[in-house]
């Protein structure tokens, strides 16, 4: 099996906006994405920036939701999702679950025995890719 690659952290925070524009400020980072699904139905957006290495989810903090402030999960940029799916079942921990295809980077979602949070992309963090476009390439 190749190594897995981790290309992908979400944080979640009172202010995307403003601390996605600090990121760009002091680190250099660059725009993306904006989640303008989010605005629309909490009235705060998640924004994504990278490095041209990682991939930073800043997510709206909510008040239904059920992480605070900091890491929210974070992902890994795979091979093949069979492999990593044995892996995991004879680790006796629950198979990865298809995300929604409206989320553009990651197409399944899983956790380890702790309950941490972890997306798995096959097609990577660095570009836009809707679950439609996804089945358009099969």
């Amino acid at each position: 099996m190749a190594k897995a690659t981790i290309r992908h952290l979400a944080i979640v925070a009172k202010d995307p906006e403003k601390l996605a524009e600090y990121y760009k400020r002091v680190f250099g980072m660059e725009e993306t994405h904006r989640d303008d699904k989010t605005k629309k139905e909490r009235g705060k957006i998640g924004v994504f920036l990278t490095d041209g290495y990682l991939a930073l989810a800043i997510l709206p903090l909510r008040l239904e939701g059920e992480n605070g402030l900091g890491i929210h999960h974070f992902g890994f940029h795979i091979d093949g999702m069979d492999e990593v799916t044995g892996n995991m079942e004879a680790e006796d921990v629950e198979a990865p679950q298809l995300r929604p295809g409206d989320r553009p980077f990651a197409e399944f979602r899983g956790m380890d025995p702790e309950g941490n949070l972890f997306d798995l992309s096959e097609h990577g963090y660095q570009r836009i890719e809707t679950g439609e476009e996804r089945a358009v390439k099969k």
